[in-house]
């Protein structure tokens, strides 16, 4: 283009972007580079040089006398995304599971060891930063932080575990014993699935138009995640075999919008609809809101719950089987087998932690034949399990809504003063207050309490127990507005929308389950207003471990979308339970969480047809050594939890994009790259060369390198006879089966480049 006599811009979106472009034309040989901020300068530069600008262009153009050329038209992505909305179910895990000093981890092949720290080693004279593992009879293990990925988190449920011997043969039995378990559960998993897959349903499309007048009911603007879900449902309905997705959205972040439209879409098309809730209260919530947003369209809604006369209720029955009735809104009784509907479509359960064995029994029967569609803010971990391991569809929600703020919690002794001034700052802002307790026997002498702590304010008092219609009115009665205080037990758990309550106090939360303290916290801080949430336990008696714990997960998960993160948390805590109602969690003692879930996806895979080779590439890693320092110096990233978070991102990039990209975001935060992280980020570019070459080990030096192929063989060996024959003179083959290939390498520069080219070639020759 020079000698066309056009003028050239290469232009980065980013500064980092920009810094990384000049790396990268330097290695390919362009040293004459001018780096320049913007348009006006770039057009006034030397027309000799290659001009480096920052300029938010996706692609480039070519004029008469100039050419530009965008980031994305030499790597085909753009170096610095804008951040993803859609984050990754696995990004969620990695980032509960980060390490902290004194965790137990699971090395693939050594097993279960303590994590000590970071420390830098010296090898073959250039430093490397090293994970230290301690592991039975005060064994030492420095893992190179470029093979992070070799190591998992165990899991927080740590008594009475042992510490493995560094190479003892008791972890390969183990791995061995629950991966054979592994393959028959992933079978049995299928074949509940492929029931599923092969029954046949019509195709429903909403109807055009009218769907659009629907839609345009929502009074609020619909997040990504939720336009991504709502879209991920109407194709699954639309696809002629049995939905079973679960939706993971925090409280309040509009799942039940996405039920709404799929409800429209399939009684638009002439189907029943089944809207099963675990609380009468929520029943009746929905049933307002059904009721409000189908007004004036051809459709009846049934409700069937406890607040429900029989007269009632035997309408609804008799409507549901004659087909007169399109949507019922219902408690469990939905569920059992006496009642009969017409042409039942769609299933919708919303909150399924609630409901017992039995009743998750009849749903997994009824999955086979009709659409099923689960909502959840924080999935049981079984729930989890089943979506994370691919059996289940699974769509995440983790936006909020706009305007949303995060609820502020604290965990305290009961103090009866700071409750009073909670108590008394929300009302004097104008809003309401939920005060809940464990027990009903406890909410009398807590009224007592209250009366005489807050007398400024009307209590009332709600729980399960109550009449139907005294129940109704007391929730009307505070949905209204007309009293302040909400004393109740755990009713109010489950989807309740009261925007102006946002206050909520716990009484004795040490008693209270993990995602049940989630679920209450976000009956508050729904509309615009800041939220608190006084989470209180009793001052003379001394808590529990398992409490502890679940109460500082809850304090320190106050950002918005954190269910999905908490569900990780509690699957932690509690082990993911019976996937096919046999006790599993002994077999994810015996590995650790992560590397249990791991299994699972590759035991999964590998029955679904993919083979073992998706999975194999996360059982191994290759070793690399350059003879250089390799590293991530504290002087470029001081913060040590921030270079480990660092360091695991980078052991999961794949694509050399994804490295480039990597590279750009480190120079737009910490500033222009030291050669040790230069040299780190080569070798993860060489890791997966070495994976697609089946190199196990690359020792490079300034006279060449040594490399060792897994389990001494080569993908096709005749290949590499012909490559070893054609350089006989520069390569040779050991008898131990080591190749070495001789070369002048004193530069690093050089090294790196000759290394990269000698495992392309192989893992061209490999392919």
């Amino acid at each position: 283009m020079r000698e066309e006599g056009r003028r050239v811009i290469v232009a980065g979106y980013t500064v980092g972007a920009r810094e990384r472009l000049a790396t990268v034309l330097r290695e390919h040989g362009l040293h004459d580079t001018v780096a320049v901020g913007d348009w006006a300068t770039a057009r006034a530069a030397s027309t000799k040089a290659t001009v480096l600008a920052v300029l938010p262009l996706e692609t480039g153009f070519v004029a008469p006398d100039l050419a530009v050329i965008a980031e994305q038209d030499i790597f085909g992505d753009r170096l610095v995304r804008q951040a993803r909305k859609r984050r990754r179910s696995d990004e969620f895990i990695a980032e509960v599971t980060s390490l902290s000093q004194g965790d137990l981890v699971v090395h693939v092949d050594h097993g279960i060891g303590r994590y000590e720290g970071l420390e830098t080693l010296t090898v073959s004279g250039a430093a490397h930063d090293c994970l230290r593992i301690i592991y039975a009879e005060n064994a030492k293990l420095f893992v190179p932080v470029e093979n992070i990925e070799v190591l998992s988190r165990f899991g927080s449920d740590i008594a009475g575990v042992q510490l493995d011997r560094l190479g003892g043969a008791g972890w390969q039995a183990r791995k061995a014993r629950v991966k054979k378990r592994l393959k028959d559960m992933a079978a049995e998993l299928l074949r509940i699935a492929a029931a599923r897959e092969t029954k046949q349903i019509d195709p429903i499309s909403p109807p055009e138009g009218l769907y659009d007048e629907f839609a345009a009911r929502f009074p609020y603007l619909e997040t990504e995640d939720q336009l991504r879900s709502i879209e991920h449902v109407l194709d699954d309905i639309n696809l002629g075999r049995p939905m079973d997705r679960l939706i993971c959205g925090d409280v309040g972040f509009g799942k039940t919008e996405v039920a709404l439209r799929a409800a429209f879409t399939v009684a638009m098309a002439g189907q029943q609809v089944a809207v099963v809730v675990p609380t009468t209260l929520l029943a009746r919530q929905h049933m307002r809101t059904f009721a409000e947003r189908f007004s004036g369209l051809p459709v009846r809604i049934g409700q069937l719950s406890r607040l429900v006369s029989a007269k009632d209720a035997k309408l609804v029955h008799q409507g549901l089987a004659d087909g007169s009735i399109d949507i019922v809104i219902g408690t469990h009784a939905l569920l059992s087998k006496t009642l009969k509907f017409k042409q039942l479509q769609l299933v919708i359960v919303d909150e399924e932690q609630h409901f017992g064995v039995r009743q998750k029994e009849r749903l997994k029967q009824l999955r086979a034949a009709v659409h099923v569609l689960t909502l959840t803010a924080t999935p049981i971990p079984r729930t989890l399990q089943m979506a994370l391991s691919g059996v289940r569809q699974l769509s995440l929600i983790a936006t909020p809504p706009v305007d949303r703020l995060a609820v502020r919690t604290f965990v305290l002794p009961f103090d009866p003063v700071i409750v009073r001034e909670a108590i008394m700052r929300e009302h004097f802002r104008g809003g309401q207050t939920y005060y809940v307790c464990p027990r009903i026997e406890d909410l009398e002498e807590v009224a007592e309490h209250l009366k005489a702590l807050v007398p400024e304010v009307k209590v009332v008092t709600a729980h399960g127990r109550m009449p139907p219609r005294a129940l109704e009115d007391v929730m009307a009665a505070f949905y209204e507005g007309r009293f302040d205080v909400l004393l109740c037990t755990t009713i109010v758990e489950s989807g309740l929308d009261v925007p102006a309550a946002n206050t909520l106090v716990i009484h004795r939360s040490d008693m209270f389950g993990l995602s049940q303290l989630y679920q209450l916290r976000g009956r508050i801080g729904r509309s615009k207003l800041r939220g608190y949430a006084y989470l209180t336990f009793a001052p003379d008696k001394a808590l529990t471990e398992a409490a502890q714990q679940r109460l500082h997960v809850i304090e320190t998960l106050d950002s918005l979308g954190a269910g999905f993160t908490l569900a990780s948390h509690d699957m932690d805590i509690r082990g993911a339970g019976n996937l096919l109602g046999e006790e599993q969690s002994g077999h994810i003692r015996e590995v650790g969480t992560e590397l249990y879930q791991q299994m699972l996806e590759e035991a999964v895979a590998e029955a679904r047809g993919a083979g073992e080779e998706g999975g194999e590439a996360g059982g191994w890693t290759p070793q690399i050594n350059l003879g250089m320092p390799v590293r991530i110096p504290e002087t470029y990233v001081a913060d040590l939890h921030v270079r480990l978070d660092l360091y695991r991102r980078l052991a999961r990039l794949v694509d050399p994009v994804e490295v480039e990209g990597f590279a750009a975001e480190l120079i737009d935060r910490f500033g222009s790259l030291p050669d040790e992280v230069q040299n780190l980020l080569h070798v993860i570019a060489l890791k997966q060369l070495c994976r697609s070459a089946g190199v196990e080990k690359l020792e490079a030096g300034p006279r060449g390198a040594v490399l060792t192929f897994r389990d001494n063989s080569f993908a096709h060996p005749e290949r590499l006879v012909d490559f070893i024959t054609r350089q006989a003179a520069s390569v040779k083959l050991r008898p131990d089966h080591k190749l070495v290939y001789v070369r002048s390498w004193e530069a690093a520069a050089a090294r790196v480049e000759g290394a990269r080219r000698l495992m392309q070639d192989l893992a061209a020759m490999a392919a």
